[in-house]
């Protein structure tokens, strides 16, 4: 599959702000605050992950879509780009 190199650029940008969310959750629990406050970034991080899966097979149907003979070649028809979608929501 052939990602556009902005869309990856923009895929690593989020993971990289998602690294540093996990990062801040860490040092919250090491000192002790609010289980609720752990909670409200917690729920931001994971949002965060799935707005960027979403934005991956986005990008991935996308090229299916425009390249139908090299993604059935490469395994990646519609259905599988579904199943990617399902598992992710």
């Amino acid at each position: 599959m052939d990602i556009p190199e902005d869309t990856v650029a923009d895929l690593q940008r989020r993971l990289r702000r998602i690294e540093g969310q996990v990062r801040g959750i860490h040092t919250m629990l090491g000192e002790q605050r609010d289980c609720r406050d752990v909670v409200t970034q917690i729920s931001a991080a994971t949002r965060a992950l799935e707005q960027t899966g979403f934005l991956l097979v986005a990008a991935g149907l996308s090229w299916c879509l425009a390249n139908p003979d090299a993604s059935a070649a490469e395994g990646l028809g519609l259905d599988e780009v579904q199943k990617m979608f399902l598992k992710l929501s």
